[in-house]
């Protein structure tokens, strides 16, 4: 069998192993980048607040964080929001049930910044709940087809295949090389190679499958590529994408992986909520200036009991991400020292290659262009998997 029909055999076989998991990923993916505005559509009682007068402020996000933690006593809300994102929206918290005690009803509870009132929660990902739920569903289809870890596994290896396919499939698009007259010059190259790149509208139902099969991955396939690579960043990012790509980067270390666990972690953070947020805001603010970045909010803030710690999580000069910020500040929770540090971008090489990767996937720069771009890609990858099946059973029917 000469080399271009094994890779036709290959690529056959790769994509229809594929073909399920793209459709899903493609559509789930096309919804995910209007997450916020199609579950506060959904959600409209939950999602959306209206300001008592003109010019209120929201109450402080502490008041309302002890305001949760009232509400739940036999859970912990170690994550906050310290605002609001727009006038319009409420702050979310995450809360868990302490050791030991019965699961909770809820995990995301959703409260007016304005009054303090409780709007309501869910237990995120459950669709059970009904529309409720069917956003944090879609995230979880998309992500691991809502298996939970084996479901993570699979789509990171439906990724890895993805990539290897990115390259057979641009390499079948090249024309075959004629046997009597040897390789063909460079101009009649680019000539006959060209048609690969177009779509024959009014040719049969076969032709134009195949065309948009071929043309659909010729076009984006840098982005295609960008896609594949980064889903392994987000599947298998310890298996396999850093020790891979830490062979060439450099990555930061996990502040927190040296710091030693608690042996009776404390419910509260011995320094105080507020205090502590206060302390590690000015750490984040001394970080900036010696680091040459500003500071551009303060977003949400988390306690780690088993490691006493508490971590603030800002948008700064060193994201890239528009929607939220990924720089974060690690303090003790006792004496408010400095633990470390996290940078996007700017730090190590590696981190910078990954935050890049992951805020195109997620569509979290360039604005509504990019999002636009972003959700037409999903619906291309959906068009190449069903038009690859399509091809693969009109020539099984012809075969037989």
């Amino acid at each position: 069998m000469k080399m271009r029909q094994r890779f036709v055999v290959l690529h056959r076989y790769v994509g229809l192993v594929m073909a399920g998991f793209l459709i899903i990923a493609g559509l789930t993916g096309a919804l995910l980048v209007w997450y916020y505005e199609l579950d506060a559509l959904i959600n409209p009682d939950l999602l959306r607040v209206e300001p008592p007068h003109a010019h209120s402020e929201p109450l402080s996000p502490f008041v309302l964080r002890e305001k949760v933690d009232a509400a739940f006593p036999s859970a912990t809300v170690n994550w906050m929001m310290l605002a609001p994102p727009d006038a319009h929206s409420p702050v979310r918290f995450f809360i868990a049930p302490e050791p030991g005690a019965a699961a909770l009803p809820m995990d995301e509870v959703f409260v007016d910044p304005y009054s303090g009132d409780i709007l309501g929660g869910r237990l995120w990902g459950d669709i059970t709940e009904g529309t409720t739920n069917l956003m944090p569903f879609v995230h979880r289809l998309h992500h691991s087809l809502a298996l939970g870890t084996l479901g993570t596994w699979a789509f990171g290896i439906v990724s890895l295949l993805w990539i290897l396919d990115c390259f057979i499939g641009a390499w079948l698009t090249f024309p075959p090389r004629q046997s009597r007259n040897g390789p063909p010059r460079p101009r009649r190259f680019w000539k006959r190679w060209a048609r690969a790149w177009k779509i024959r509208w009014r040719a049969g139902g076969h032709k134009r499958h195949f065309d948009l099969h071929r043309a659909g991955g010729l076009w984006p396939w840098a982005l295609l590529l960008v896609f594949a690579w980064s889903s392994v960043a987000m599947n298998l990012y310890a298996e396999v994408y850093r020790p891979t790509t830490e062979m060439f980067l450099a990555f930061q270390e996990d502040p927190l992986a040296d710091v030693p666990a608690q042996e009776s972690p404390s419910r509260h953070p011995h320094i105080g909520w507020e205090q502590g947020f206060q302390i590690a805001k000015q750490r984040l603010e001394t970080l900036a200036s010696n680091q040459g970045f500003s500071v551009k909010a303060v977003e949400r803030f988390a306690y780690y009991p088993h490691k006493n710690a508490l971590k603030l999580m800002a948008r700064t000069g060193s994201d890239v991400n528009q929607r939220f910020g990924e720089t974060w500040v690690y303090v003790d929770a006792t004496t408010g020292a400095l633990i470390g540090y996290y940078l996007p971008t700017g730090e190590a090489s590696g981190d910078t290659l990954t935050t890049w990767l992951t805020t195109l996937h997620i569509a979290a720069l360039g604005g509504l262009p990019y999002r636009i771009v972003v959700t037409l890609l999903g619906l291309v990858v959906v068009v190449l998997s069903v038009t690859g099946v399509m091809i693969w059973w009109r020539k099984r029917k012809a075969r037989r």
